[in-house]
């Protein structure tokens, strides 16, 4: 497809005479990256490494994923490459830090989201919020598949986080842009693009911005990208922001040899990422410090309750469901259970209170008198006590069965314990089967199902 006349010139502005590499580079086959689960992958898979990111990993090939158990388990998820960057900024400006409150405030599908839940640790929380509500169902079945526990999945306005202010210690914005970057990998990114848009989506931009930085607490970082290659909505967008905040930049340098373009709007350091001299999409992305006046951070006041204490005997039947239930605490939600770190306990539940929370922590399960059926996210959840109940693992051929949701073969029946069992494939568990006699009844998410083997 020809590009758009308007949108060559508005690059030639940013790559002058590289502009035709860049052009020729966005026809080049796109290349293939995962991102492996460090609480799930005590390894990493075979080859080259994603320079700015400890478990991003080049494919030589790209596999059928949806065929691939791993990936069901949320060993690894796909993710572009450039992406993976804000690895490297947070363990850059925050690094070990505990106790971390990270917002990513445009979040969908997560790809990033999933990244910062492994960073800030079970300590810290990370709240997940997509505006569009049609997105947030992925989002939150991808939150659940990574399995760290420690991520609350909110549908609120930007504007919603005022009853939040001051009050997180990195904010990262993912603006919903042009997708100029995306052209290699989307036809309908070209198809789509044009200037009225580039406009339309610079000005949403500022508007997530300014909502964004009024979350953000003294002294904290502030990450915007992009995926979209103009100055509109990367560099007056950095400058229009730093021109109305007390803020300053973060001072990273880069490896040369990365090939990330460094660029600088309104004193504040930005990194453009560049198909033709580096192995990703286009990417842009900066970085803010929030200027530290010493003012108090105030704790918001609750809206809503919508957490309920267990009775003793519950919470003690919950707990025998996790690996280390003295460094986690329980409580109902709805008419489910929910298992929560400890240490970020008390801001789940502020999150909770202010916003319109659709997921958090992990859901264990529902009470049936004083048995708990467990939940799938359960499954998942990297610290699932795996000596609970029957643990099974399973052929490739079986396993796909399992997640096609068909009957197991009549041994792998019979392999089974009575009553609830957890199935797993290369000793990472995918979700629960229940054994009643003879038969095998799947309790795989319908949602989640492989729909064509």
């Amino acid at each position: 497809m020809k590009l758009p006349d308007a949108f060559v010139a508005s690059l030639r502005v940013v790559t002058g005479n590289e502009t035709e590499k860049l052009l020729a580079s966005l026809d080049d086959p796109q290349p293939v990256s995962i991102r492996c689960n460090p609480d799930k992958w005590s390894g990493v898979p075979d080859g080259e490494r994603v320079p700015w990111c400890d478990t991003g990993r080049y494919l030589n090939v790209r596999p059928s994923f949806t065929l691939d158990p791993l990936f069901h388990a949320g060993v690894y998820y796909v993710q572009e490459a450039s992406s993976m960057f804000v690895e490297y900024l947070y363990r850059s400006l925050v690094g070990e830090r505990s106790g971390v409150r990270l917002l990513d405030m445009c979040a969908a599908p997560g790809g990033k989201t999933t990244l910062y839940a492994s960073l800030v640790g079970s300590t810290g929380i990370v709240v997940a919020n997509e505006t569009i509500r049609s997105r947030v169902q992925v989002l939150a079945d991808n939150v659940r598949r990574w399995g760290t526990g420690n991520t609350v999945v909110t549908n609120n306005d930007p504007t919603h986080f005022a009853a939040l202010e001051g009050w997180f210690d990195v904010v990262a914005v993912d603006a919903p842009c042009s997708g100029e970057g995306m052209f290699r990998k989307s036809e309908d990114a070209r198809s789509e693009w044009s200037q009225d848009l580039v406009k339309l989506c610079a000005a949403r931009q500022r508007r997530i911005l300014h909502e964004a930085w009024g979350a953000l607490k003294p002294g904290g970082i502030l990450i915007y990208s992009t995926c979209t290659f103009n100055r509109i909505e990367n560099e007056e967008n950095v400058a229009w922001l730093a021109g109305r905040s007390d803020c300053q930049g973060a001072g990273l340098s880069l490896p040369p040899e990365w090939g990330i373009v460094e660029t600088q709007a309104g004193g504040i350091s930005c990194f453009r990422f560049l198909p033709h001299k580096i192995k990703g999409e286009g990417f842009f992305v900066s970085v803010f410090r929030k200027a530290d006046t010493g003012g108090r951070v105030v704790r918001p006041k609750s809206r809503k309750q919508p957490f309920t204490d267990l009775p003793r005997q519950m919470a003690v039947e919950a707990a025998g469901w996790v690996e280390n239930p003295e460094r986690m605490c329980f409580a109902r939600v709805g008419d489910q259970v929910y298992g929560y770190y400890e240490q970020g306990y008390d801001s789940m539940k502020t999150v909770s209170e202010n916003l319109t929370a659709l997921y958090s922590g992990v859901c264990m399960g529902r009470f049936y008198g004083n048995d708990l059926k467990p939940d799938p996210a359960l499954a998942l959840f990297h610290g699932v006590q795996t000596r609970r109940c029957g643990f099974v693992e399973l052929s490739l051929e079986e396993v796909l069965r399992y997640l096609h949701r068909e009957n197991l073969s009549e041994e792998c029946v019979v392999s089974l314990n009575e009553g609830m069992n957890l199935v797993a494939f290369g000793g990472h568990p995918l979700g629960w089967i229940k054994r009643v006699g003879h038969r095998a009844n799947t309790l795989y998410p319908m949602r989640s199902k492989i729909v064509n083997l």
